[in-house]
C-alpha cells in the first residue's frame, strides 16, 4: 500500500515540476508566482473534493453519489445569478473576490445546515431522504438560475457564464489563505471521527452492532462535507464529476477498505488528474476549451459505465 501511495506521489510531483517550468522562457520572477497559486489552487479543490466525495459514498454507502447531489453546486450558480441579476456585473460584491467567496460560502453552509437541521428534527428521517430533498432542492436552484439568466443582460450574462466553469487562472492569493485556515481547521474536527469510516462502509446496520452512534457521526459528516464542498465550488467553481472519477479510480488501484489510505490515494489521484487535464487544456487545447469540461466529459462517460456495470450485476 505504501509503495501505491509513492508511486503516486511521485506522478504528482513530476506532473507539477512539468506544469511549473514548461515554456518559462526564462521569466521565471513572473512565472513562477502565477503558476504556483494555480498548484496550491488545484492541491486544495483537489484533496477537499476526493475527501468529501468518499466520506459521502461511505456514509450513502453508494459508489455513484457525489455530495453536488445535496444540491449545493446549484445552490451556488443560484446565488451568483441572483446576485448579478439583483446588483450587477459591476456592483463591489461580484468585483471584491473576498466578498464574493464569503458570501457564497455562508449562503451554502447556511442551506446545508438548515436543511440536515429540518430533516433529522424527527426521528426515522434517513440518508436517502436528505438526498431525495437535496435533488429536489437542486433541480428548483437550477430551474430558478436558468428563469434569471434569461432575464438578465447578454453582456451580463457572460458573467454568469464565468462562474459555470471551474477556473484555476485568477484565483486570489487571500482566499487560498482563509480557505487553507478553514479546510485546517475542518480537518481537526474531523479527526476524532475518521476511526469511524471504516466500520460505516459496512452498512448503518452492521455499524450500529459494532457500537457506532450512527445518526450521531453521520451528522456530523455532512456538516463537514457541506462545509468543504463550500469552500471548493466558491473558491473556483463547480466540477461534477471530479470526485466521483477521482473516488472510484482509488478503489481501483487501491483495493482496500482502510480510508487511511483511501483519502491519501484518493487526494494524490485527485491532484494528478487536475494537474494533467490543465495541462492538455493550456498545451494541447490552446484554451479552447476550459477544464471543468474535460473533466465532466470523462466523468460523465465514467458515471455511464458505472451505472452499465451496476445493471449487469443485477
Amino acid at each position: 500500500m505504501k509503495a501505491k501511495i509513492i508511486g503516486l506521489t511521485i506522478v504528482a510531483i513530476v506532473l507539477i515540476a512539468i506544469f511549473m517550468m514548461i515554456d518559462a522562457g526564462g521569466n521565471w520572477d513572473y512565472v513562477l508566482p502565477r503558476r504556483l497559486k494555480k498548484i496550491l489552487a488545484i492541491v486544495l479543490t483537489g484533496s477537499v473534493i476526493a475527501f468529501s466525495t468518499l466520506v459521502f459514498q461511505t456514509i450513502t454507502n453508494n459508489r455513484i453519489l457525489t455530495p453536488s447531489i445535496i444540491g449545493l453546486d446549484s445552490l451556488y450558480m443560484f446565488i451568483q445569478t441572483l446576485m448579478i441579476f439583483a446588483l450587477g456585473s459591476t456592483s463591489l460584491t461580484l468585483i471584491n473576490k473576498n466578498v464574493n467567496f464569503l458570501i457564497s460560502v455562508v449562503l451554502m453552509i447556511l442551506f446545508a445546515g438548515l436543511l440536515y437541521k429540518w430533516l433529522f428534527k424527527r426521528e426515522g428521517q434517513n440518508i436517502y431522504f436528505l438526498l431525495l430533498i437535496g435533488l429536489i432542492f437542486g433541480t428548483l436552484f437550477n430551474s430558478l438560475s436558468t428563469f434569471l439568466q434569461l432575464l438578465i443582460d447578454p453582456n451580463e450574462f457572460l458573467r454568469v457564464q464565468d462562474k459555470m466553469f471551474a477556473s484555476f487562472n485568477n484565483v486570489n492569493t487571500d482566499l487560498l489563505i482563509i480557505s487553507f485556515v478553514l479546510i485546517i481547521a475542518v480537518g481537526i474536527y474531523f479527526w476524532k471521527y475518521i476511526k469511524y469510516l471504516d466500520v460505516m462502509s459496512l452498512g448503518r446496520d452492521q455499524a450500529i452492532n459494532l457500537g457506532v452512534n450512527y445518526d450521531f457521526v453521520v451528522k456530523r459528516f455532512l456538516i463537514i462535507i457541506a462545509i468543504l464542498v463550500s469552500i471548493s465550488t466558491a473558491l473556483v467553481g463547480p466540477i461534477t464529476f471530479l470526485g466521483l472519477l477521482v473516488v472510484n479510480v482509488a478503489h481501483q488501484f487501491m483495493k482496500t477498505y482502510q480510508h487511511k489510505h483511501l483519502i491519501v490515494g484518493s487526494a494524490l489521484i485527485s491532484i494528478i488528474a487536475l494537474v494533467g487535464g490543465l495541462l492538455i487544456v493550456e498545451r494541447v487545447f490552446t484554451f479552447s476549451t476550459t477544464l471543468s469540461v474535460i473533466v465532466n466529459f470523462i466523468g460523465g462517460a465514467y458515471f455511464i459505465y458505472l451505472l452499465l456495470k451496476e445493471n449487469k450485476s443485477w
